[in-house]
């Protein structure tokens, strides 16, 4: 399967450097260099992108702008990729729900893998459609999606395998490290606390009161306190 990507980079050097490497990977590229442009890309009907490559300092509409006008109607995964490498940033990218976030100067071979590991978990086709349930929540593994009461609710990659491993792995608690480690798949170089921004979003997603701060540790998912007398 041959997937489309679209690069948001007002760079046109390093624009056309990224367009060369996907393309020697055979993914299909279209290139747009401030976000006005790339908004009109993403809402073209006849353009279905599979992942796109976002810079955040670009004329017209920002790329943090950008960012939440796409997960307003779309979950296709963004990666941000910028200057600003504050923490700050990679916080306010990832509240945005972006999947990922990698810091120029970069190396391609890099940011190619980068693109390999989210469309890999992206487009998992298990022929199992393996479910996970709790209560009112239930994930379908094999096409990454969520449920509330039967009401299919919109997450990011990264949102969807947290809330997986808290499926899995009910009543044990889960540091900000363990979720980095096997979530993110590879060295995170950055503040463990961009786990915080994710699971923020989850709860205001799910909108259930499933999922416990533990001070000091990390996070739980735990049945409240009155159904667990009931099920005494």
């Amino acid at each position: 399967m041959s997937y489309r990507i679209l690069v948001v980079e007002d760079d046109v050097y390093i624009q056309e450097l990224i367009k060369e490497f996907l393309q020697a990977q055979n993914y299909q590229v279209d290139v747009v260099d401030d976000g006005i442009k790339a908004w009109k890309l993403i809402n073209h009907a006849e353009k279905n992108y599979d992942l796109v490559l976002l810079d955040i300092m670009l004329p017209n509409l920002d790329g943090f702008s950008l960012c939440k006008m796409i997960r307003q109607k779309s979950s296709v995964p963004v990666i941000i990729l910028t200057a600003l490498n504050e923490e700050k940033d990679q916080l306010k990218a990832f509240e945005l729900e972006a999947d990922d976030f990698l810091s120029k100067p970069f190396s391609f071979n890099v940011l190619v893998r980068r693109v390999e590991a989210v469309l890999r978990r992206v487009n998992s086709n298990s022929v199992h459609q393996n479910l996970l349930a709790f209560k009112r929540l239930k994930l379908e593994l094999g096409s990454y999606k969520a449920y509330v009461d039967n009401q299919l609710i919109e997450l990011t990659v990264k949102e969807f395998e947290i809330l997986q491993m808290f499926l899995e792995n009910i009543g044990i608690v889960l540091t900000r490290d363990v979720i980095l480690e096997k979530v993110w798949g590879y060295d995170f170089f950055g503040d463990n606390r961009i786990v915080d921004a994710h699971i923020k979003n989850i709860r205001k997603k799910i909108g259930l009161p499933y999922i416990k701060t533990i001070k000091g540790l990390g996070y739980s998912l735990e049945r409240e306190r009155h159904e667990k007398r009931d099920h005494a």
